[in-house]
């Protein structure tokens, strides 16, 4: 039988194949392969990716549902017994084969190169094709994965040799004779098959009995060397199993590396070739040429030094997605804890010294988690900073101790001071927390096996559009700074944390601290016409920062022009905005004014008081106003008495569309000054007391109409209730306390708990007190 001609299926003349899950990298290019040999081949798949529909496409394969015509089912491992087409296809009487049983029987009389093992089979089997093409040797293949350039993933070929990469994971290696057999590692993986590392040892010993030809075997796997020993009762001739590798029989070790390519220094039984050209980098990819390039010779194909140097690479083995702004994304389909370890060594190489490895890991079934989640972490602290997805389950349903929670704990137990982030079940959560963390530098890597390369995707859309939005901010900066006095500090990307109590939360877009109300006037009128929303700033406490940031203007009347102290003769008195509130009081006492004193313990400044009508100890801070000066969005300053302004609890109307400048306060008597500090210092006493001294945002919701909000939650039992380092205070369950490295998803998380709770036990709606910068409650409860 010619290589091209249709053959006949285990004993029957079957003309139509239908294919299971043919998006996938398994029985997508067998789909090919078939078409090729003249089947007539359809396919189906709940969620096929672009690449694999495309090549599909070209290469005749219908998509849609299973014909009339259809006479056998191929299904991939992650269709399960009871999906409606497996189902349909039994009601049929259709015999149903899985992708190896198939694979295995349409090479059966060919010369088979079959490639296996635990990890970078796919990219070793693509060098042997590769390095085939380049020899002019019309080999067939069928490749578990797309080549990175338009190169299809199967090919039929003309000569009697096909290679193929051949899959452990569910048993049908079992079916495979091969002519050379290359096992790049092994390792104890799929757990739900192998129940102990003997199974599959005993697996790999049976396929290197049945080969016809020469075993190639990696010099530096553990498990291979166990392998090879079983075989010394197997009946292998002498010199038939070989090994590669730095010190193998078959010896390759890089001699050096530059830009996307490095050369391998070759000895050993290499006979013609003493050095190569590989396009990729890391000792993996060295490992794995050199296996490639042994199995290249052993067949007959010439070699050249240049035989991998244009090597196209395989999509999702370290396939760089993007490289700019001085950041670097890439993909890799790692989901083996050595697969993890070995891909994160490799780049933290190729970072140096300066750069950061950030790990977005989306773990690989149940049943794989459960089994080494311990190895993950161990893997996964090999990176400067970790963000979990949830376990991708390719058809498995949940187990106990195989989540990715369980990960995370394993991460946030072994390696404390590593950051790791994880979301359950919320990947906008996730995108916005990579986000944050990433800066020039930075090398980014998605790493698994499931669908995290659509993630990654949707993520660098995220990424480029946040590139576009610099741009634009870099653009208002520059206007915003022509316009304004020297005095006039203004910033790109300020971080917020330390300037609020609660010390979470990202940066602003631009911030600025103008030194006069003509440059106030300025930076108002321009966000106007430019539509920058702007966010007041005082001494920070009463709101949350969100991790994303501010996407704003952030305006902090810090300087001191704003700080003013004007005591009048008829005992009244004007503040700046920018007056601390402790200062007042310090200020207040000194001259003997009483009525201020309740405001020593909120720390906060005077303009914050104003647009939140602050109170605590029974007052509050309208109850000493008589007149406010405003300055309106638009730059227009007036004053407005008291009684032309709408206050309520926790609220001035007029002052969240505007900016207050100062007040005039009138107190409520005259006293000696050491009679109004020992009553400042009777409510500082009992703020101590009632109050945490940790960072906070102070009470986090309004009391219910009638009750108190802090009495509900301890009523729930959520004191002490955690989320990261956000801790729902011991002293006073109203308060959300940072224990240190709290972050704004942190906090926003346990609000929810909190929240959640409360209404479920009480049937109490609390709602939030604090502002919450540059986003609405609405959307993040």
């Amino acid at each position: 039988m010619r290589p091209s001609e249709r053959p006949t299926l285990f004993g029957r003349d079957i003309r139509h194949i239908h294919c299971a899950g043919v998006g996938g990298m398994g029985v997508g290019p067998l789909a090919v392969y078939l078409a090729q040999l003249g089947f007539s081949v359809t396919g189906e798949d709940d969620s096929p990716g672009d690449g694999m529909r495309t090549v599909l496409g070209r290469a005749g394969v219908v998509l849609g549902a299973m014909p009339d015509a259809c006479e056998l089912v191929v299904f991939s491992s992650a269709i399960a017994k009871t999906h409606p087409l497996h189902r349909a296809a039994v009601a049929r009487g259709l015999p149903l084969v899985r992708r190896g049983e198939l694979l295995a029987e349409v090479v059966r009389d060919r010369k088979l190169i079959a490639v296996c093992g635990s990890h970078g089979k796919t990219t070793t089997t693509a060098m042997v094709v590769s390095a085939l093409r380049a020899a002019q040797f019309p080999a067939g293949y069928v490749l578990g994965g797309l080549f990175a350039d338009d190169t299809p993933p199967a090919r039929v070929g003309s000569n009697e040799w096909v290679v193929a990469e051949v899959d452990e994971s569910d048993g049908t290696i079992e079916r495979f004779t091969p002519e050379i057999t290359v096992a790049v590692n092994l390792d104890w993986d799929h757990a739900d098959y192998y129940r102990q590392p003997a199974d599959i040892e005993a697996t790999f010993a049976a396929l290197f009995a049945r080969t016809r030809g020469a075993v190639l075997v990696s010099d530096a796997c553990a498990m291979s060397a166990r392998v090879v020993t079983q075989l010394g009762c197997g009946g292998r001739a002498a010199g038939s199993v070989l090994s590669f590798g730095r010190s193998g029989e078959f010896r390759g070790e890089i001699a050096g590396e530059s830009g996307e390519r490095m050369t391998l220094r070759l000895g050993g039984h290499f006979t013609a070739l003493t050095e190569a050209v590989v396009r990729a980098r890391g000792e993996f990819n060295a490992s794995n040429a050199t296996a490639a390039l042994a199995a290249v010779q052993l067949c007959g194909a010439a070699l050249a030094r240049h035989s991998l140097a244009d090597f196209p690479g395989v999509r999702r083995r370290q396939s760089v997605l993007h490289d700019a702004d001085g950041i670097t994304v890439l993909e890799d389909y790692a989901h083996h804890p050595a697969e993890v370890r070995a891909l994160l060594a490799s780049l933290r190489r190729r970072v140096g010294d300066g750069g950061r490895v950030i790990a977005a890991f989306q773990p690989h079934r149940f049943s794989r988690t459960a089994q080494f989640k311990a190895e993950f972490a161990a893997a996964l602290a090999g990176a400067d900073s970790v963000h979990l997805l949830d376990v991708y389950p390719a058809g498995e349903a949940p187990i106990a101790g195989g989540t990715t929670a369980d990960i995370y704990a394993e991460l946030k137990k072994n390696a404390p001071a590593l950051r790791v982030t994880y979301f359950p079940a919320n990947d906008a959560e996730f995108f916005r927390a990579l986000l944050r963390d990433v800066r020039r530098g930075d090398l980014v890597a998605f790493v698994g096996a499931g669908d995290i390369d659509r993630k990654a995707g949707e993520w660098l859309g995220l990424l480029r559009a946040g590139a576009e939005r610099a741009q634009r901010w870099d653009g208002h900066f520059t206007e915003l700074k022509g316009g304004v006095s020297a005095a006039t500090r203004l910033k790109r990307e300020e971080p917020l944390a330390a300037k609020t109590t609660m010390r979470v939360g990202g940066a602003a877009r631009l911030y600025a601290e103008p030194a006069s109300v003509a440059d106030l006037q300025v930076l108002l009128r321009l966000a106007a016409m430019r539509g920058i929303e702007v966010f007041l700033l005082g001494r920070g406490s009463n709101l949350i920062v969100p991790d994303e940031g501010v996407e704003g203007l952030v305006i902090s009347l810090a300087q001191e022009v704003w700080s003013g102290f004007e005591p009048r003769g008829d005992g009244r008195v004007w503040v700046g905005a920018g007056l601390r509130l402790k200062n007042l009081c310090g200020l207040a006492a000194k001259a003997g004014l009483v009525g201020f004193e309740f405001l020593e313990g909120i720390p906060g400044n005077v303009g914050g008081a104003l647009r939140m009508n602050a109170g605590a100890m029974g007052g509050w801070m309208f109850d000493v106003v008589e007149e406010v000066q405003v300055m309106s969005f638009d730059g227009e300053v007036k004053s407005l008495a008291k009684a032309a302004l709408h206050i309520d609890y926790r609220h001035c109307a007029e002052l969240h569309h505007a900016i207050a400048l100062g007040a005039l306060l009138r107190p409520a008597a005259q006293a000696e000054a050491d009679a109004v500090s020992r009553q400042i210092d009777v409510y500082r006493k009992k703020r101590h007391e009632s109050q945490p001294r940790e960072p906070s945002a102070g009470c986090i919701f309004k009391n219910p109409p009638g009750g108190s909000a802090g009495r509900l939650i301890d009523e729930c039992g959520l004191k002490g209730e955690r989320v990261g380092d956000a801790e729902v205070s011991l002293v006073h369950a109203n308060f959300i306390v940072n224990r240190g490295q709290a972050s704004g998803a942190d906090v926003l998380e346990l609000i929810r708990r909190v929240r959640a709770r409360v209404r479920q036990v009480k049937g109490v709606d609390l709602q939030p007190e604090v502002l919450l910068y540059g986003r609405k409650w609405e959307d993040v409860l």
